[in-house]
């Protein structure tokens, strides 16, 4: 019999553990892998609270996390930590998830080393380096490394083959949906106490959600005065927005918003809260990649505080939208959804094309056909 396949996964913000953590739980379970997590915590608190929720416990933790870290930081802390965990655990393969920071490095670390890398999460493309911006480097720069690619839909495997990459491509579907499975309950009860007082059948709720660089500064404005106009002319209607960590975005959204009573801005919520807030919300606003594919999952009608996305697929179904980042488009699209019928329905009744909630398997299964391929 072959040797139990040696897995390191690698990740270290929270989006990335929430898609991490099914797989890693699936390699836990399969005879044919032996697996290991190695967490950067590019995101120190609000990654330990992912790993928390799916029981997961890493094997080597570098905590890198530094206050206003910046891209250099992170990238010359991850290259400097993560060689001798590659030296110690001799894995047979390195994942890396989708388009962060931690990803791209830790690929390359794998491969100054000779480890092969697969790429949970690939295919995913804008075409537009600077935006996002550094995700759309970090997963173009990360596929060129990468012997596996797991790409969650057709349209990611095409956009791979545009680039000549078409070894080792598996459609797998994408992990959150197998997360989601985790996260999800009907009669759920949120850990977050303002979030616990809420009867949510009483009233319009919205999740918001911003934090990308791109829209650091002026867009930022945008949002919040785009909200403060949506729940002045809608007086049934209430915003609950957990604000990112990051002082860029505390530093605006908290004098624009923090004083209206309709608007409810927490700290960032455990990814069990967040799941089942989005299952009951109206419909969902937000930059975040992550929550487009969840919210979708959930039936949520979502505007993306975008000028493009690397998810079209939620896009062609119609149940994401792509609103940018002016003030008046936000407050137009998202005055639509409140008060037109027929456009909120159009756009809720729409399919989830992100998979169905067995991607971690497809990605274990590919592990093992790969490695004994190479036997």
């Amino acid at each position: 019999m072959m040797k139990p396949v040696r897995v390191l996964s690698v990740f270290g913000t929270r989006p990335d553990a929430v898609k991490m953590c099914p797989l890693v739980l699936a390699l836990q379970k399969d005879p044919r892998t032996e697996s290991l997590v190695c967490v950067t915590a590019q995101h120190r608190e609000m990654l330990d609270s992912v790993l928390e929720r799916f029981h997961v416990t890493p094997d080597y933790d570098l905590n890198i996390m530094k206050p206003r870290q910046s891209l250099y930081t992170i990238t010359s802390a991850i290259l400097e930590k993560l060689e001798p965990v590659l030296i110690e655990a001799k894995p047979d393969i390195v994942l890396v998830h989708g388009d962060t920071s931690t990803s791209f490095v830790a690929a390359l670390c794998a491969f100054y080393q000779k480890i092969p890398v697969g790429h949970v999460e690939a295919g995913l493309r804008t075409y537009d380096r600077y935006s996002p911006f550094p995700e759309e480097m970090n997963r173009r720069l990360t596929g060129r490394i990468a012997e596996l690619h797991f790409a969650p839909t057709t349209l990611n495997r095409e956009n791979l083959a545009r680039e000549g990459i078409t070894d080792g491509v598996v459609i797998t579907g994408n992990t959150v949906i197998d997360a989601m499975k985790y996260t999800v309950r009907e009669n759920y009860v949120f850990h977050d106490k303002t979030l616990a007082d809420i009867d949510f059948a009483g009233g319009r709720y919205v999740l918001v959600t911003a934090h990308r660089r791109e829209n650091l500064g002026v867009p930022m404005g945008n949002i919040c005065r785009a909200i403060k106009r949506l729940v002045t002319e809608n007086p049934e209607l209430r915003v609950i927005w957990p604000v990112h960590l990051n002082p860029a975005v505390r530093e605006t959204v908290y004098p624009l918003l923090g004083e209206l009573p309709q608007v409810s801005l927490l700290e960032p919520t455990d990814i069990t809260d967040t799941h089942n807030l989005m299952a009951k919300c109206s419909f969902v606003m937000t930059d975040s990649g992550g929550i487009q594919e969840e919210a979708t999952a959930v039936g949520v009608p979502t505007l993306v505080l975008r000028t493009e996305t690397e998810r079209p697929e939620g896009l062609d179904t119609g149940i994401l939208k792509l609103v940018g980042v002016e003030e008046d488009a936000i407050y137009e699209t998202a005055s639509r959804l409140i008060h037109d019928a027929a456009f909120y329905q159009s756009m809720a009744g729409a399919a989830n094309p992100y998979g169905d909630g067995f991607a971690s398997e497809r990605i274990v299964d590919a592990i093992v056909r790969w490695k004994e391929s190479r036997s």
